[in-house]
């Protein structure tokens, strides 16, 4: 893989390679090139919210738990993919707002960590 990743140049205009990882799978998938330049939401990093619609599947953790930064916290579907959503600190779980099989718009709030 080492090789694949040295080697993302592509005769596309404005594309480079890239990978994703699916259910632990990694893909080598073409990407635009302003994609890497896309708006980073900022603001608190303890509050966890649905940047896509759709409907929590699963939900990993529970209120009081203790995560690490990239645990998985809950799992959403969207346009039938399931989208693992992580945190990406550490922290514990102060609120879980949702529950399995509520249907959320994006932005919804989905869990609230503290440090």
């Amino acid at each position: 893989m080492e090789n694949e990743e040295k080697n993302n140049h592509t005769d596309i205009p404005n594309h480079n390679w890239g990978f994703i990882e699916v259910d632990d799978v990694r893909y080598r998938t073409l990407y635009p090139n302003h994609f890497g330049q896309r708006k980073r939401i900022s603001g608190n990093p303890y509050l966890i919210n649905a940047l896509i619609p759709g409907t929590i599947r699963e939900i990993f953790v529970k209120k009081g738990q203790k995560v690490k930064a990239g645990e998985k916290l809950l799992l959403l579907e969207a346009m039938k993919m399931n989208n693992q959503i992580v945190t990406n600190i550490a922290g514990t779980i102060d609120i879980v707002h949702v529950s399995v099989g509520d249907v959320v718009p994006k932005d919804t709030m989905l869990i609230t960590l503290k440090p």
